[in-house]
């Protein structure tokens, strides 16, 4: 009859020296906050309407793409736009060596000049048409377009488009908006410089036309930024240094090869164009220019009946 208050007593002392189960205290998880510049906007259309521009993303603001003030190491002038496009970034330089840095997308036009030019144009919510030479090689695509589209949030140039002139003579290279915020730092099916629609904006405003352009070469990218290397994601980023590795064959030789400059073309980016809109670049893959075009050697590259067929998407503004 004295075991059952024996049994008990054991049962509260292993009881005792078990872990103590403990309550979790639910976390709540923090939104992400996007920063002021890139949250949701209401502007203008061009026909006086409200045009409401969503935030940016929080997954596409990495650091090569958020804009920043950076450090500046080139010698151009303050105000001087100078784009990048193999280092996929924009610089609009300020006193005192520093400079505004945007990311940007590219397409296989914005790789078909390089050099000097002027914004001789500045256009809110622009319109935008097919040129006759893409209308005429592709119609199946383009002639959906041929009446033109109006200025607006299903307009490939988004929300303002900076023009570039040699001179009197249009380059055919066009800094804009995109219908596709996340293709901002990629390489993307086509186009000249894409920037997200809240930068491009806000350059529009801080920039007087005539404000000089220069588009690095290859040669020039590598100079200033360094070897660049696309991610997985299609963002390219400053390549790894290269380790110096041991010759097995003679220990106190050391072979170090140079890092060559590798732009990879990525597949077209997710197309985010509102359902109703054939996206007229979608079918352009960004491949690098074999050669660098100078628009001043020809008056309308569109118009002609040689070989160079530019991809570029604003040729001829909307009449």
């Amino acid at each position: 009859m004295r075991l059952a208050p024996l049994f008990a007593a054991l049962a509260l002392g292993l009881a005792a020296c078990g872990p103590a189960q403990e309550t979790a205290t639910p976390t709540t998880q923090q939104p992400v906050q996007i920063p002021e510049m890139y949250q949701a906007r209401t502007d203008t259309g061009p026909n006086g309407e409200p045009i409401p521009i969503a935030a940016v993303r929080a997954a596409y603001l990495n650091d090569r793409n958020t804009r920043q003030q950076v450090p500046y190491n080139g010698t151009e002038a303050p105000g001087t736009i100078v784009v990048d496009p193999y280092a996929r970034v924009l610089y609009h330089v300020q006193p005192g060596g520093q400079a505004m840095r945007y990311g940007v997308a590219v397409g296989r036009a914005g790789l078909t000049f390089e050099g000097r030019a002027t914004i001789a144009r500045k256009a809110a919510w622009p319109s935008w048409r097919p040129t006759d030479n893409m209308l005429r090689t592709e119609p199946q695509l383009y002639g959906q377009f041929a009446g033109g589209l109006p200025g607006g949030m299903q307009n490939p140039l988004g929300s303002r488009a900076l023009y570039l002139y040699q001179g009197s003579v249009d380059t055919y290279y066009r800094i804009h908006g995109t219908l596709d915020p996340s293709s901002i730092g990629k390489a993307t099916s086509a186009g000249c410089i894409r920037m997200f629609n809240q930068d491009v904006m806000d350059l529009f405003e801080d920039i007087p036309t005539g404000t000089e352009v220069i588009v690095r070469s290859r040669a020039e990218s590598v100079r200033m930024e360094g070897p660049m290397e696309e991610t997985p994601e299609g963002y390219v980023v400053p390549s790894a240094p290269v380790q110096p590795t041991l010759d097995p064959a003679a220990p106190a030789q050391v072979a170090a090869a140079p890092m060559q400059t590798a732009m990879m073309a990525s597949a077209p980016v997710e197309s985010a164009v509102p359902g109703g809109i054939t996206d007229p670049y979608a079918s352009m893959m960004a491949v690098p220019a074999a050669t660098s075009v100078q628009p001043m050697l020809v008056n309308d590259p569109f118009a002609s009946n040689d070989s160079f067929v530019s991809p570029v998407e604003s040729a001829v503004p909307g009449q």
